[in-house]
């Protein structure tokens, strides 16, 4: 039986995956992992979970953690950060600028990325050091 929950592609597939075929899985398990959260910490109620998984998911939060998750990632790790900022998608959210937009789709694509290799545990690393950075950008006015 094949595993959805996890898959894992042989390192000839994940290669081929492109910047934006990685952040689009990474989008899903950013968002997953940001729920989770929220969900841990006592937020129960959807409408509070809903308002809150959308301020932490933006592409401002997301740009804000990759800020914080650069100078600590491997060389590997920084490759697919960079081809993940330097993606071109066909359009770029009113409420992102290209720059932030760029650091998030490159969050993503690293998420992406671990996530299709099975590194769940540098998944959450780097989730507890872009938590509070993006906590910090959603709470400014």
């Amino acid at each position: 039986m094949t595993d959805f929950l996890h898959p894992m592609p042989d390192a000839h597939a994940l290669r081929q995956c492109s910047a934006l075929a990685l952040a689009h899985m990474g989008d899903s398990v950013y968002e997953l992992m940001t729920r989770g959260w929220l969900i841990s910490s006592g937020l129960v109620t959807s409408r509070n979970l809903h308002r809150e998984t959308i301020r932490l998911v933006c592409a401002g939060a997301q740009a804000a953690g990759a800020h914080a998750i650069e100078p600590l990632l491997t060389g590997e790790e920084q490759a697919v950060f960079r081809h993940g900022r330097n993606a071109k998608p066909k359009s770029i959210p009113k409420s992102a600028s290209p720059a932030e937009y760029a650091h998030a789709t490159a969050v993503e694509a690293l998420f992406g990325w671990l996530y299709l290799r099975g590194q769940y545990d540098r998944l959450n690393e780097l989730f507890a050091v872009l938590l509070p950075a993006a906590q910090q950008w959603a709470a400014q006015p």
